[in-house]
């Protein structure tokens, strides 16, 4: 929460900026403002049962940041070289938690929305990137605090009893994340001494806050520290965890200085048939789940095929999802290989949890070994599998999970 006086801009001067009602057409370009550099094209909103959201069509991505005042209570959304050209914002939904939304232009060419609030909240933003026939969209939602009576007294008879907001029943979408090596196994050794499982844990780490703070993500680290874990209790954890996606972070080698750029794997025909065989000689012994039935539980020829079906869902699944991380990374860095390429690695061979290994960049090449020392590839990297998984699930969101309300 801020306060109003450690407001870093002129209130008043903004005030006076703001035109209009949510209800109202904007046209807000300045005369003699830069060239905005992104443009809000669509405003849409509807009350959920558990939040208010609004999303903004956005011809490109675009920076953003948000905080959220009291007395009154609003929230604030700073778009940077951002217009809005003559779009309708649609009136708050009847029973919503908000009760107006305002437009203003700051410095000649950064936008700013305003929704006043009729309560605080603990607001939720997510810029999705391209996918099922949409473009960018910015996804602003308002929950509606359980505790809050406020917007069911919008709705309500005056003689009834106010009534309570439900909490949101959306199950998060676990991502887990395994960052190479560790401990006694330092993967590949750049010529600068840099270790590939302290690259490959910088990165995780990071990829692990930006799925912490995206809405309908939850985030599971099979390690989280400099530790020595076997293959097969990575995908161990994955599984414990009922991962929805497994992202494992490497960066390459090879004996030639100059190979260099990124690539995903996924897990191979033939890695996916002798896993398959591990699975079936020991199901007796076998704990999990796949695919939500007990292989255990059939006689050898059911439970094999049950194994084949999760097995092949899974590796398409996998092919998907580790093409759009691909496209992402190409847009950032160079790639080794423009296909998603196969191979047999064990920590993806998780027979119903789509899985791909990330090669970073090539340690081994001494200039992909700088940047990937540096704070900035790192995130680049980590944002662009964010974006991976945001596409993903753009399409191919479970019902019961944010994602498919989108």
């Amino acid at each position: 929460m801020f306060d109003n006086s450690s407001n870093p801009w002129d209130r008043r001067k903004f005030l006076g900026a703001v035109l209009g009602s949510s209800s109202a057409v904007f046209g807000l370009v300045a005369p003699d403002k830069v060239l905005a550099a992104r443009l809000i094209n669509t405003a849409t909103n509807y009350r959920h049962a558990d939040y208010t959201r609004y999303v903004f069509g956005v011809n490109g991505p675009l920076d953003y940041k948000s905080f959220t005042l009291d007395n009154p209570s609003r929230l604030v959304v700073d778009l940077t070289q951002t217009e809005m050209n003559r779009v309708n914002i649609p009136p708050a939904p009847a029973g919503s938690i908000v009760s107006d939304v305002r437009v203003g232009v700051r410095d000649g060419y950064n936008l700013r929305i305003v929704f006043d609030l009729k309560a605080p909240v603990n607001p939720r933003l997510i810029l999705l990137p391209p996918g099922d026939g949409q473009g960018y969209r910015l996804v602003v939602d308002l929950p509606h605090d359980k505790a809050t009576t406020l917007v069911a007294r919008d709705v309500a008879d005056p003689d009834s009893k106010p009534k309570i907001q439900t909490q949101s029943t959306f199950r998060d979408l676990v991502i887990a994340i395994d960052p190479g090596h560790g401990g006694k196994d330092p993967g590949a050794i750049g010529h600068r001494g840099t270790k590939e499982k302290h690259i490959a844990l910088d990165i995780g780490r990071r990829l692990r806050d930006m799925v912490a703070a995206t809405p309908g993500l939850k985030p599971v680290m099979t390690r989280d520290s400099d530790k020595f874990i076997h293959l097969r209790g990575r995908t161990a954890i994955a599984r414990n965890a009922k991962a929805d996606l497994f992202i494992s972070v490497h960066s390459d080698a090879f004996r030639v200085t100059s190979a260099r750029g990124a690539s995903v794997f996924c897990l191979s025909q033939h890695g996916a048939t002798s896993e398959a065989a591990r699975w079936m000689a020991n199901r007796e012994n076998e704990a999990d789940f796949v695919g939500g039935a007990s292989i255990s539980d059939h006689d050898q020829d059911v439970a094999s095929v049950l194994l084949d079906l999760s097995q092949t869902k899974t590796l398409e699944n996998s092919l998907d999802f580790g093409h759009r991380v691909l496209g992402q990374i190409g847009d950032i860095t160079d790639l080794h290989s423009r296909r998603v390429q196969q191979a047999g690695f064990v920590v993806l061979k998780s027979p119903d949890i789509p899985s791909i290994l990330v090669e970073s960049a090539f340690i081994s090449n001494p200039q992909e070994e700088a940047r990937l020392r540096t704070a900035a590839y790192q995130k680049e990297i980590a944002r662009s599998i964010l974006d991976g998984i945001n596409t993903y699930y753009a399409e191919r969101a479970p019902e019961g999970t944010r994602y498919a309300m989108l």
